[in-house]
């Protein structure tokens, strides 16, 4: 699962505008733009979610989510080692 949060916060790490991310995942503006007004989880179809998790990670975005390895508890984003 992927929170509103963390979508900004990839977008962020990757320095990329709402629209230049909505380019990237083929989907549109006013789709990133609910993604990232919801509140915790991401609400979205799952066709639209896959595209933009796929997209971030094309960028080399990784989600983290609650229970997986990192140096806390809790979900996060962080570059990839690629």
């Amino acid at each position: 699962m992927l929170t509103a949060s963390q979508l900004k916060a990839a977008r962020a790490l990757l320095g990329l505008d709402q629209s230049e991310l909505a380019a990237a995942a083929g989907v549109s503006l006013p789709t990133i733009q609910r993604m990232e007004a919801s509140e915790g989880v991401v609400r979205a179809q799952v066709d639209s979610l896959m595209k933009v998790l796929g997209a971030l990670d094309r960028l080399g975005v990784e989600v983290i989510g609650p229970e997986q390895p990192s140096n806390a508890r809790g979900r996060g984003v962080r570059l990839k080692n690629d």
